[in-house]
């Protein structure tokens, strides 16, 4: 039996089922990479997201499609803080929030290439790096304007600041290093600017 389009109800039932596939298989993806990186087994993916191999090659043909599909995940996440952030009430705490979760992405992402930024850009659908620097330019002119953040700063030496604490404590770093140097650049988001000679 078909209803006025031509569909068998089953077919919003399927519609449904492949999309919560395909959102469990990105959650799953990106616990999974968090833990072992670019090269985590993709049965591991499958088997945590609670489908067979067969769905996960339906929704992701290759490695890279999966790998685009959870950095896809993360930015979306990230402007979605970013965006309540600018509602907070306090512009400098907002910007340290944000930034706290930026350090976190960045970690994980470092170990996934940085290739994948390059080669995935067009199957976003969006620059990555344009959209990040997007949420830290609006998050960071607003602490500058509302709050303690030093006006000689720019979004861009912020980010790479935060990106080199990302690659500096990769490997065998102490617990809490990043956390306290980020503390230290926040500190001197705060502080006056050195007179220079």
């Amino acid at each position: 039996m078909t209803n006025s389009q031509g569909r068998t109800p089953a077919e919003p039932s399927r519609r449904t089922d492949a999309r919560l596939n395909r959102e469990r298989l990105v959650a799953a993806a990106r616990e999974v990479f968090a833990e072992a990186g670019p090269g985590a087994s993709l049965n591991e993916i499958a088997r945590r997201a609670g489908v067979g191999p067969g769905t996960l090659y339906r929704h992701f043909p290759h490695r890279s499609a999966l790998l685009t599909a959870v950095l896809g995940d993360r930015i979306e996440t990230l402007g979605a803080h970013a965006e309540r952030l600018l509602a907070a009430e306090n512009a400098d705490e907002a910007l340290e929030q944000w930034l706290r979760a930026f350090l976190a992405h960045a970690r994980v992402h470092q170990g996934m290439g940085s290739a994948l930024l390059v080669e995935s850009a067009g199957e976003l659908g969006f620059d990555c790096h344009r959209r990040i620097l997007d949420m830290a330019t609006g998050l960071l002119s607003r602490a500058q304007r509302h709050g303690t953040a030093r006006a000689d700063l720019s979004a861009d030496d912020l980010l790479r600041l935060v990106v080199g604490i990302a690659l500096s404590t990769a490997h065998g770093e102490r617990a809490g290093q990043p956390e306290a140097l980020l503390d230290l650049v926040l500190d001197a988001v705060h502080g006056a600017p050195r007179r220079r000679k």
